[in-house]
């Protein structure tokens, strides 16, 4: 009996889910997907140039696993680039990453997935609306927060 599959961390979903060639319509198309995981393990790797032990460790999987998805992920891309197939990202073995806060005022912690677009400093508490928050990390406030 196989193991069940661990969660991928991805810190955020893909704002484009859905890639296609030009001139062609959708229902002429043959279909690629990639998962999610996949899509993080190409954006780790291929966009933000980080080492696979780097990206195995943000992923929080081993580093052969993590080549393994990579491997994946670059073979569905390659297919549908070179044979003009629709690329769909959805599905896959994830969890979103989330990024802790604690606010200054009332001390309330809450927690807000990556890729929100804002920075703890322009972050309102949600409980006193105040913008005195800052961001946590595991072992406690972030660098340079007081």
């Amino acid at each position: 009996m196989a193991r069940p599959l661990k969660p991928r961390r991805v810190e955020a979903m893909p704002e484009i889910s859905v890639f296609k060639p030009a001139g062609i319509p959708l229902r002429d198309l043959e279909e690629v997907v990639l998962t999610v995981d996949e899509f993080e393990a190409l954006r780790l790797k291929d966009l933000e140039g980080l080492e696979q032990e780097d990206c195995a460790a943000r992923m929080n999987v081993s580093r052969p696993t993590f080549q393994r998805v990579l491997t994946a992920s670059r073979a569905k891309v390659a297919d549908a680039l070179v044979n003009g197939k629709l690329l769909r990202v959805e599905g896959g073995q994830y969890r979103l990453a989330r990024r802790k806060f604690l606010c200054r005022a009332c001390n309330h912690e809450f927690d807000l997935p990556y890729g929100t677009g804002r920075r703890g400093s322009e972050t309102p508490c949600p409980k006193c609306n105040t913008m005195g928050v800052h961001r946590l990390d595991e072992r406690g406030p972030s660098k340079g927060s007081k």
